[in-house]
C-alpha cells in the first residue's frame, strides 16, 4: 500500500473535529485510506452503495447511537444525504456528553454533495480534507516520472501491469462517470454531449476558457456550457485556473485557463496509449504543464492561492503561487524539455510581478541558476520545497 500524505491530515482533523469529510474523485483511494485510519480505533465502516449497509441505517439515529464511543465511517455519503441532519443532532448530543471529536468520517466522490448538503447542517462541525490522485512526493523517487505523467495518479491506473491495461482502465473510468456518476451528482446531461465537451477541453488543455466557442462546437448555449463546466469542476475532474490580477497599469487577460486535472484521464480522452505517442502529440507541452500544476498544488499547503499571469502585450507566467507570510509570491514557469529557454514574456512578467522567488520546472534532474533570480529544477524538488512550507522549514 502506498502511504498517502492525506492520512495524517485526516487523523489530525479527527482529533480536532467531530466529523471529517474526505472528498475526492471516484477510485482515488478514499476507501483504502479510511480503512487505514480506522486501524487501531474502535470503528465501524458502512459502504452506502451496499444495500445491506443502507438497511442497517433504516433507523439511523438508533444505529449510530450504538457506536457513539467510536469512529463511524460512512462511504459514499451522497447515497443517503438525509444523514447529514442526523449527524448534526448526534454531534451536538455528543458534545454535551463530552464526546467532541473523532465521531464520523464521511467519504464522497466530489465536493458537490458534501458542500451542498452539509454546508448548513454541519457548519462548524465538519472539517474537509481533499484526496488528490497520487502525486510525486507520495511515490518512490525511483518511480519513472514519464510513467506517472502518462498514466496519471489514480492508483489502479498507475500501478497497472501494462500501459494498455492502464489505458483501458481509464477509458472505463470515463465511461462510468458519463453514464453513472454525472447523472447521480448533477442535472441530466446527455452523455454524448458531455463526452464531446470533455474531449474538446482535452484538446485545448491549458487554454483560455472560451465558453462561446465551446457552445458553438456543441450546438448548445453558453450558459449550458458554463453549467456543464461547473459540474466537471465540482466532480474534481476539471480545474479552472484563475488569472492573477495585480493592481498594475497593464491590460490583463481575465479569462481562466482550463485543465483536465489528471494527466492519465487527459491522455485517455485523446487516445494516447504510450509515452512515444504522448511525446509526439501536439498537446504534450500543455499536458506536462497541467501535470506539473496538479502535482505542485497537491504537495503545497492548502491555504495557498494559485493563478496564472498574462498581459495583452505577451508577458506571461504559467503559475503564480501566493503563499502568504514570509514566503510571499512564487512565479513558476513550466518547460517540457531538458534544456529550457526562457522567452521575453517570462522576463517581462517577472519585472511586473517582482516575485519573491522564481522557478522553471523542467524534465531534467539537475538544479541550477538560469539567471540571478531564476532557479531551474525538477518537479520533485519544487514539490518538496512547497511541502516544507507546511512544517515552517522554508
Amino acid at each position: 500500500m502506498i502511504s498517502r500524505t492525506a492520512q495524517l491530515q485526516v487523523e489530525s482533523a479527527l482529533d480536532r473535529q467531530a466529523a471529517v469529510a474526505l472528498i475526492g474523485p471516484r477510485q482515488v483511494g478514499k476507501t483504502t485510506l479510511a480503512h487505514a485510519v480506522a486501524v487501531g480505533r474502535s470503528s465501524v465502516i458502512l459502504d452506502l452503495e451496499s444495500l445491506t449497509d443502507r438497511e442497517k441505517l433504516s433507523d439511523p439515529e438508533f444505529f449510530l447511537r450504538r457506536h457513539s464511543k467510536g469512529l463511524v465511517v460512512l462511504d459514499e455519503i451522497h447515497r443517503m444525504p438525509e444523514l447529514f441532519q442526523v449527524l448534526r443532532v448526534l454531534i451536538d448530543e455528543g458534545r454535551r456528553e463530552g464526546h467532541r471529536t473523532g465521531r464520523f468520517l464521511v467519504l464522497g466522490s466530489a465536493g458537490i454533495e458534501l458542500l451542498g448538503q452539509s454546508g448548513e447542517s454541519l457548519a462548524g462541525r465538519v472539517e474537509y480534507v481533499n484526496l488528490t490522485p497520487l502525486h510525486t512526493l507520495e511515490l518512490p523517487e525511483r518511480e519513472a516520472w514519464e510513467r506517472h505523467w502518462l498514466r496519471g495518479g489514480f492508483p489502479d491506473s498507475l500501478l497497472a501491469a501494462s500501459d494498455e491495461d492502464s489505458f483501458r482502465l481509464r477509458r472505463s473510468f470515463i465511461r462510468t462517470y458519463l453514464e453513472r456518476d454525472v447523472p447521480m451528482f448533477g442535472p441530466r446531461v446527455p452523455a454524448e454531449t458531455l463526452e464531446r465537451l470533455w474531449m474538446m477541453l482535452a484538446h485545448s488543455q491549458g487554454s483560455l476558457l472560451n465558453a462561446a466557442k465551446l457552445a458553438a462546437g456543441l450546438g448548445i448555449s453558453s450558459p449550458t456550457v458554463t453549467s456543464y463546466l461547473g459540474l466537471l469542476v465540482d466532480l474534481l475532474l476539471l480545474r479552472r485556473l484563475p488569472p492573477y490580477l495585480p493592481n498594475i497599469r497593464k491590460r490583463l487577460v481575465k479569462s481562466p485557463k482550463t485543465y483536465v486535472r489528471d494527466s492519465g484521464l487527459l491522455h485517455a480522452l485523446l487516445s494516447i496509449r504510450n509515452v512515444d505517442e504522448l511525446l509526439g502529440h501536439p498537446v504534450a507541452g500543455m499536458s506536462w504543464e497541467g501535470f506539473v500544476l496538479e502535482n505542485l498544488l497537491a504537495a503545497a499547503p492548502e491555504h495557498i492561492r494559485a493563478s496564472f499571469y498574462r498581459t495583452a502585450a505577451g508577458a506571461e507566467v504559467d503559475l503564480v503561487l501566493e503563499l502568504g507570510g514570509n514566503a510571499g509570491i512564487w512565479a513558476v514557469e513550466v518547460k517540457k524539455n531538458s534544456a529550457p529557454k526562457l522567452e521575453k514574456g517570462f522576463h517581462s512578467a517577472l519585472e511586473d510581478l517582482q516575485p519573491d522567488r522564481a522557478f522553471v520546472v523542467y524534465t531534467g534532474s539537475e538544479r541550477y541558476l538560469k539567471s540571478q533570480n531564476v532557479t531551474v529544477l525538477s518537479l520533485r524538488e519544487l514539490a518538496q520545497e512547497l511541502a516544507h512550507l507546511n512544517t515552517g522549514n522554508v
